[in-house]
């Protein structure tokens, strides 16, 4: 959705790139364009991408468009019976193409602080964006890596004191609760929010909406008020560019 807002409002070519070390979600949740195309297609074909001689129109084949929304998505492997697990030089490469079609990167991953793919992604991070469903065992997973980048000292905790922390309301909790329990799961989202204002520049909280519960996600499909929250939290991330 970060990758939706940054596209519509700023007009900058933007692509949003699951950097999971292996299968990541990003596809399933995205429109799919008319290839099968992931990031170790692009990796393997990057000579040619970053040759000089190469037409700017040549990344849509490695990309999926976002019709709606005006973004591209740089798949992950989804190949379920592969093992390659994406390296700290394919994060270079990959990045280097990117950087060089787009103004925006918007890089997805999953939550391994140790994995070389993931370290080397901080390594190239302007802003970091940590998005937390308010369940109590995520959110101190959430905060174990922040403490983790902050340990590491330097770029890395730097980005952890600058980061903007987006709390999105639980969808379980909105299913099958209402009157006071309702209430109680809204004030744990407040409760976790506010755990987290301390330690980082901006928390920003995205209320339930059920079309972000499953199936493609598109900005117009959400409801008013989580339009406003997102743009809050987009506004709070550009502020940090």
């Amino acid at each position: 959705m970060l990758s939706a807002i940054l596209a519509r409002y700023s007009g900058a070519a933007t692509v949003a790139w699951d950097n999971n070390e292996s299968q990541g979600t990003l596809g399933w949740r995205t429109e799919k364009g008319s290839h099968d195309r992931s990031v170790l297609d692009l990796i393997d074909s990057s000579t040619e991408l970053l040759s000089p001689a190469t037409n700017a129109a040549e990344i849509a084949k490695f990309v999926h468009h976002q019709t709606a929304d005006k973004f591209d998505v740089l798949r992950s492997d989804e190949n379920e019976e592969g093992d390659h697990e994406v390296t700290a030089e394919e994060v270079d490469i990959a990045h280097q193409v990117l950087t060089r079609y787009y103004r925006l990167v918007v890089m997805d991953s999953g939550n391994t602080a140790r994995a070389a793919n993931w370290r080397r992604m901080i390594d190239h991070t302007n802003q970091l964006v940590v998005p937390v469903t308010a369940i109590e065992d995520r959110a101190e997973a959430a905060r174990l890596t922040l403490q983790t980048l902050e340990s590491r000292g330097g770029h890395n905790a730097e980005l952890a004191r600058n980061a903007v922390v987006i709390v999105s309301e639980s969808t379980d909790a909105k299913r099958s609760m209402t009157g006071e329990a309702l209430k109680r799961a809204k004030d744990e989202a407040q409760r976790i929010a506010d755990g987290f204002e301390p330690f980082v520049r901006a928390v920003v909280r995205i209320p339930y909406d059920p079309a972000l519960v499953n199936g493609p996600i598109r900005y117009e499909a959400l409801q008013p008020a989580t339009r406003r929250a997102w743009l809050a939290a987009a506004a709070a991330v550009a502020s940090g560019f």
